[in-house]
C-alpha cells in the first residue's frame, strides 16, 4: 500500500484573498482571522504584503509577534527594499518564512519588466540570497510561471533553489492553465530540476476558468508538497483555489490521492461564516462544502434514498465540516450550559462574558419564534462577536416605525454613547429604512452614503432572523457594518451602527497599497 503524503496548507487569505475588491480587513479583524486560520490548522499563513503600506506592514508584525501555530509568511517582490521590509514584518514570529516573487513569463518580462532571461535569472539569484542571509525559510515564485517557457521556468527553478530557496511556487497568476497542462508542468520539473528535491513544489492557482481547484489537484497527483488556497476561495479577480473545497477533496478522495494535510475539517463552515462576517460578501448558497445548499436535499427520490441510506446521495457527513445534522435543537426553555455546547458544536468557543449577551438575545428570539435554528445561534454569536458595540460606541436603545401606502414614513430612534441617550424624530425619507439613516446621522453626526445594502435570512421560514450587511461611504472612505434581527428595520439600524462605530473609532481608514502586480 503506498505511504500517506502530507500535504502543507499555505492559506493567502490574508495577503491575495484580502486584495479581493470590497475585502481589506483592519487590524483587529486580521488579528481575528489569523487565530482561526491557525485553529483551523494551516501550515504556513501569508499574513500580508509588508511593503504595501504601513497598515500592512503593522498587522503582518503584529501577526507575527503574537499568532503561534504556524509559520507565519510575508510577501516581496524580488528587491532589496521589499525583502528587508518583509523580513523587518515576520522576523518576531516563532517560524517565519519570506515569500519573494518575480515574473517570468514572456509576456511579462517584455512589457512589465523589461529584462532579458538572463537578467530574470540573476536577479532571482540575488533577492534569494539576500533573504537566505537573513531568513532560512525562502519560498520563491516565478510569477505567471505557467504561461513560462518550460525551458526557461526549469532553469529560473535551478538557480532558485541553488541560492537558497526551501519552496519553490508554480503559480497559475491570471488562471489561464488546464488540469493535464498544469500537472504536467509540475511533473516535467520533478523530471528535469537536478535539485528539485531539496524544495518543496507548491502550487498557487487563481479561478478565471474556474479551474483553480481542479489544478491545484492535478499539482497534487503530479508530486506538489504544498498548496496554496484561500477560505471561500477569495482574491484577485476570480478568487483562488479554496481551501475548503481542495481540503475536503484530498479528505473525501483520500484513496485516489493518498494525502492528508492538518486541516481540523470541522472547522471549515465556522471559518468561512467568519470571513464572510468580516469581509461583507457572503458565498452562495450552493457554494461547494461551506454553501448552505451543500447538504440540502430537496428533491423526492433524494430525500427517499437519503432516509435509507445517507450514503446514496451524501459523499461526506456535514459534522466533517462543521454542519450539523439537526438544525432544530434550542428553543425558550434552554439553558446557557445548553447554548454554549451548541456553539461550541458549531465551532465556537465563548466565555461567559461572551455567552451572556448572546444568551440574553437567544431567550428574546426564542420568546418570537417557535423554531430557533443553528443558523439564528450562528448569526446571534457573529453579531456579539463583531458586531456588538462597547460602552463607548453608539448603540440603539429603542425606535419606532410608522408607514404605509401614501404616507411619509416617521422613525423615532433612541440611541446612547457612553451612557448618555439621544433621540431623534424622522419624517423625510422615501421609506423606512432611508429615514433609518437619516435619524441615525441626525443623533450621531455622522454623514453617510449607503453604497450597497444587502438583506438576507439567517434561517428559513416567514420568522427567521433577517440579516443585514451594507457598505458606507464618508469622507471619501467605505465602511462596512453588519446587524440581525427579527426585524429588517432594527438590523439595518444595528448595521449603520456598526459603520457608525468603525468610523468613530477611525477604524479601516484607507492607506496607500502597492499593487504586488507590479515589478
Amino acid at each position: 500500500m503506498t505511504a500517506m503524503r502530507s500535504i502543507k496548507i499555505f492559506d493567502t487569505t490574508l495577503r491575495d484573498g484580502e486584495q479581493s475588491p470590497g475585502c481589506s480587513m483592519n487590524l483587529q479583524e486580521k488579528l481575528e482571522m489569523a487565530q482561526s486560520l491557525v485553529d483551523l490548522g494551516v501550515d504556513i499563513l501569508e499574513a500580508g504584503f509588508p511593503i504595501a503600506s504601513p497598515g500592512d506592514f503593522e498587522s503582518v508584525r503584529e501577526i507575527a509577534n503574537t499568532i503561534h501555530g504556524a509559520t507565519i509568511c510575508g510577501l516581496a517582490r524580488c528587491n532589496d527594499q521589499d525583502i528587508d521590509r518583509a523580513w523587518e514584518a515576520v522576523k518576531g514570529a516563532s517560524d517565519k518564512r519570506i515569500h519573494i516573487f518575480l515574473a517570468t513569463s514572456a509576456i511579462h518580462r517584455e512589457f512589465k519588466l523589461k529584462m532579458t532571461r538572463e537578467e530574470i535569472i540573476e536577479r532571482a539569484i540575488k533577492g534569494v540570497k539576500r533573504g537566505k542571509a537573513v531568513c532560512d525559510d525562502i519560498e520563491f515564485s516565478p510569477e505567471d510561471a505557467a504561461r513560462t517557457e518550460r525551458d526557461f521556468l526549469c532553469q529560473v527553478v535551478e538557480a532558485a533553489i541553488n541560492a537558497g530557496a526551501t519552496t519553490v511556487n508554480i503559480p497559475d497568476t491570471v488562471g489561464y492553465t488546464t488540469p493535464q497542462e498544469y500537472g504536467s508542468v509540475i511533473a516535467l520539473l520533478k523530471n528535469r530540476v537536478p535539485n528539485i528535491d531539496k524544495a518543496v513544489i507548491s502550487t498557487h492557482c487563481h479561478n478565471d476558468l474556474g479551474l483553480a481547484v481542479a489544478n491545484s489537484l492535478a499539482a497534487v497527483e503530479n508530486g506538489a508538497g504544498q498548496i496554496e488556497c484561500t477560505i471561500n476561495g477569495i482574491g484577485e479577480r476570480a478568487g483562488n483555489c479554496s481551501l475548503e473545497e481542495v481540503v475536503m477533496a484530498l479528505k473525501t478522495r483520500e484513496d485516489h490521492y493518498q494525502c492528508t494535510t492538518r486541516i481540523v475539517t470541522p472547522r471549515l463552515v465556522p471559518t468561512s461564516r467568519q470571513l464572510s462576517s468580516i469581509t461583507g460578501l457572503q458565498v452562495q448558497r450552493n457554494k461547494a462544502i461551506v454553501g448552505r445548499n451543500a447538504f440540502a436535499h430537496e428533491a423526492g427520490i433524494h430525500q427517499d434514498g437519503m432516509l435509507k441510506e445517507r450514503t446514496t446521495y451524501e459523499i461526506m457527513r456535514p459534522e466533517d465540516v462543521g454542519f450539523q445534522k439537526t438544525d432544530l435543537v434550542l428553543g425558550k426553555h434552554s439553558g446557557r450550559a445548553a447554548l454554549s455546547d451548541r456553539a461550541k458544536s458549531l465551532g465556537y468557543t465563548l466565555t461567559p462574558e461572551q455567552i451572556q449577551p448572546v444568551f440574553d438575545e437567544f431567550k428574546k428570539l426564542a420568546d418570537k419564534k417557535k423554531e430557533v435554528y443553528d443558523g439564528d445561534i450562528i448569526a446571534l454569536i457573529e453579531h456579539q462577536l463583531h458586531g456588538a458595540p462597547s460602552q463607548e460606541e453608539w448603540h440603539l436603545v429603542s425606535f419606532e416605525v410608522t408607514c404605509g401606502t401614501g404616507r411619509k414614513p416617521q422613525v423615532s430612534m433612541t440611541l446612547s454613547r457612553g451612557g448618555k441617550e439621544t433621540s431623534a424624530t424622522m419624517t423625510e425619507g422615501d421609506g423606512p429604512i432611508d429615514a433609518a439613516f437619516l435619524a441615525t446621522e441626525r443623533i450621531t453626526g455622522v454623514k453617510v452614503k449607503c453604497v450597497e445594502y444587502q438583506v438576507r435570512s439567517a434561517t428559513l421560514g416567514h420568522d427567521a432572523l433577517g440579516e443585514v450587511t451594507l457598505t458606507v461611504e464618508h469622507a471619501g472612505q467605505k465602511f462596512r457594518g453588519r446587524g440581525v434581527s427579527t426585524d429588517t428595520v432594527e438590523a439595518t439600524v444595528q448595521a449603520i451602527l456598526a459603520a457608525v462605530n468603525r468610523i468613530v473609532q477611525g477604524q479601516g481608514s484607507a492607506t496607500k497599497r502597492v499593487d504586488p502586480q507590479q515589478a
